[in-house]
């Protein structure tokens, strides 16, 4: 290596515990009172979300790696057994404050604000108990399938990440004159709300409760020939990372669907009970889901935090949420030109979800109808439940047009979702691809073709976000429309690349992985390096997810040592250390966690004052680099160049939702008395929205303005 002298375990932090850090970020938010109650709620509940993916997949990973011996060492030195120490440990923690949150803080405010949450059956009212007793009956009964466990019936099999009520139960023995006790369980049907809405002792308040306590509560109705010694809820979590042999798999998507069915019946690898649960009950489901120790949480209140996003939505207390955000229209689009004319006047940039994703829409849904377009290439990656992007490219296949999309299987969680996208394009006529054998195609391109006056033109839409309708009202992202014939070529040859595995001899402007994409990096690291021992000027400022690469780190630090400014803004994972003498003083590392999700990949390097900006749909990270088809392309348009140095700037003064990293590890909100507030996200909405009236306002004073009509003689030749 290159930097071995900057390539120690003392160096760098391992990426599992970083990860939990950017969770504990999270769930920062929900213990800040600054901020409206229900946002609060929603950032408990997102903590929770993520936990479960995180012990799915990397704790999973990590099981996998100690079950086969594996002693290798991380970056930071831990074996997979050490990391899983720390991580069981930081985590219970995290798990721990999560619920002293709810229970100290966000419960007792929610019944200030006139929201009462039960979440015990026990606290309930006559008038109450006779309401759900009467719910039970009625939604609840019907839908449930009690399974018992005896010598006839073995214990059922409880699939991945549901809620469940297991239960003791007695039977007097009459011949054998002793009590038998058996085991049972009943899964908390997910087709049914879990927070119900139930009568409330005080007027104009709202009180809600938990679907398993309703069923708790009338749990003896499901075994009347029983007693119920005592009933409680568990809940587990099952190794869901699926490995898949493509190079043994004839059809990938066939291969893909049988991995799926078996993510449900996973090894175990954590289980989480009502901390109060009775020993006996707690003995047999440590018994046959084979867990103990670390791998078990004690819950001082109800399991799984996601159902806090239903009572998010409950109806009303918009007093207690943010205002709803609309994404502002582009001012690019803000008239009545044709979409392909706007982008030949010049390169656009679009900032989501500030400015609205509908001119992504509208540029695939144009071209599918367009006579002139000739071809729409596209590759995607996750897409919403219900898209136009898929109806529009089934539409251009329809049309006749030659359609060509990637849909990438291996899109973890997505995969289900992506396969009938993937089934339904085939059937309307679209080339369908699966991607390269080895390596997730996680790059965001769109490809159109069209026949004009001058010969065929290709328009090219890149991003840093997926083609997702609805998260890009949720998530921050960048992206461009250009019809520069360099990008085009280099489309193409992405395409040819992915359908036909034939690379092109050279590529002009976009860098691509797994092919260069770290060497090229390394390389403009190292070129800012050699300005800095020149005494220039040299500065990198990089926003992305996640960087955990070793190579790019140790980059990073010899960088730093030479004198080189770095600001790194990493919203999740981030593996090396600030503040190291002589190696990482230079180096500044900030996470803003709002609310929007921070998405965008962008890159910036002084380059001795001929600045130099890239964006793209990779991160720092060996799995998009070494793993993943990934682009990353440069922004050569100065005003649009002017704009994303904005977007840097405004986000490196973030003194709201900004998180610094400390030479400790830890992460600190800065001390913002006496100072200008600047809320990023909040000051690009504004910005946005004023643009997009500015524009408005334009377009209706051109609409005005008198054009007198030519004289007669003029016209008539």
């Amino acid at each position: 290596m290159k930097f071995k002298e900057f390539d120690k375990p003392e160096y760098f932090v391992n990426r599992e515990l970083s990860w939990i850090k950017f969770d504990d970020r999270v769930l920062s938010e929900a213990r800040d009172k600054s901020l409206p109650l229900f946002e609060r709620l929603k950032f408990l509940s997102i903590t929770s979300s993520n936990l479960d993916e995180f012990y799915m997949v990397r704790v999973a990973s990590l099981k996998d790696q100690v079950h086969a011996g594996y002693k290798k060492t991380d970056i930071a030195g831990m074996t997979a057994k050490e990391q899983l120490k720390a991580i069981s440990r930081q985590t219970h923690d995290l798990v721990h404050v999560q619920y002293s949150t709810l229970n100290r803080s966000l419960v007792p405010a929610l019944e200030k604000a006139g929201l009462h949450v039960i979440f015990e059956h026990e606290a309930f009212s006559e008038k109450q108990k006779e309401f759900v007793d009467q719910y039970f009956e009625d939604n609840v009964y019907p839908v449930l399938t009690p399974m018992a466990m005896d010598s006839s019936r073995p214990f059922p099999l409880i699939r991945n990440k549901t809620l469940n009520i297991g239960a003791l139960l007695s039977k007097k023995d009459t011949k054998k004159g002793k009590e038998e006790i058996d085991f049972a369980t009943v899964q908390v049907p997910s087709v049914l709300p879990r927070v119900v809405i139930i009568p409330s002792e005080k007027k104009g308040h709202t009180t809600v409760t938990l679907l398993e306590q309703i069923i708790e509560r009338n749990i003896d109705k499901l075994f009347l020939s029983y007693d119920v010694i005592c009933a409680h809820p568990y809940r587990i979590m099952r190794n869901a990372d699926l490995p898949i042999d493509e190079d043994e798999a004839e059809d990938l998507l066939v291969e893909i669907q049988k991995q799926l069915k078996k993510r449900q019946w996973g090894e175990v690898i954590r289980l989480e009970v009502e901390d109060k649960m009775d020993p006996r009950l707690l003995d047999i489901l440590k018994m046959e889901f084979q867990v103990h120790g670390d791998d078990i949480f004690f819950i001082n209140g109800p399991l799984d935090l996601t159902m806090l996003m239903k009572v998010y939505g409950i109806d009303g207390y918009e007093q207690f949420k943010e205002p709803k955000y609309k994404p502002a229209a582009v001012p690019a689009f803000q008239n009545d030109k044709d979409i392909f004319q706007v982008i030949r006047e010049g390169d656009v940039f679009l900032h989501h979800p500030y400015m609205s994703f509908d001119p992504v829409v509208d540029f695939v849904r144009q071209a599918a109808k367009d006579p002139d377009v000739l071809a729409i290439k596209q590759t995607l990656y996750r897409v919403s439940g219900n898209s136009p992007i898929i109806a529009a490219l089934a539409q251009a296949a329809e049309n006749g047009k030659q359609v060509s999309v990637l849909v990438e299987l291996k899109a973890r969680f997505d995969e289900e979702n992506n396969i009938v996208w993937a089934k339904m394009l085939e059937k309307a006529g679209c080339h369908v691809i699966y991607g390269l054998v080895g390596l997730k195609t996680h790059s965001k391109i769109t490809l159109v073709v069209r026949r004009e006056e001058n010969g065929i033109r290709r328009y090219v839409h890149l991003a840093t976000g997926n083609y997702n309708d609805s998260t890009a009202k949720l998530y921050t992202d960048c992206g461009i429309f250009t019809c520069d014939e360099r990008f085009g070529e280099d489309a193409t040859a992405v395409f040819n690349m992915l359908s036909g595995y034939s690379e092109p001899k050279r590529w002009n402007r976009l860098i691509v992985a797994p092919i260069w994409m770290k060497d090229r990096f390394v390389k403009m690291i190292e070129r800012e390096a050699e300005h800095a021992k020149k005494g220039e000027e040299a500065h990198i400022a990089a926003k992305m997810n996640s960087l955990c690469d070793p190579e790019i780190m140790a980059a990073l630090y010899y960088a730093s040592s030479c004198g080189v400014r770095i600001d790194l803004l990493i919203r999740g994972i981030c593996c090396l250390k600030v503040g190291i003498p002589g190696i990482s003083e230079n180096i500044h590392v900030r996470s803003i966690v709002g609310n929007f999700l921070e998405h965008s990949r962008i890159f910036y390097f002084r380059n001795g004052g001929s600045d130099e900006i890239y964006m793209g749909s990779a991160d720092w990270m060996p799995r998009n680099l070494d793993r993943r088809v990934e682009i990353v392309f440069p922004v050569e348009d100065e005003r649009i160049k002017e704009e994303i140095m904005h977007v840097l700037d405004l986000e490196f003064r973030d003194n709201v939702k900004a998180h610094i990293l400390q030479p400790s590890g830890l992460y600190e909100k800065q001390d913002k008395r006496g100072k200008t507030l600047i809320n990023s996200q909040m000051e690009f909405c504004r910005e946005a929205t004023e643009r997009a009236k500015a524009a408005k306002k334009e377009k209706k004073e051109k609409k005005r303005v008198f054009v007198p009509a030519e004289p007669a003689e003029d016209i008539i030749k």
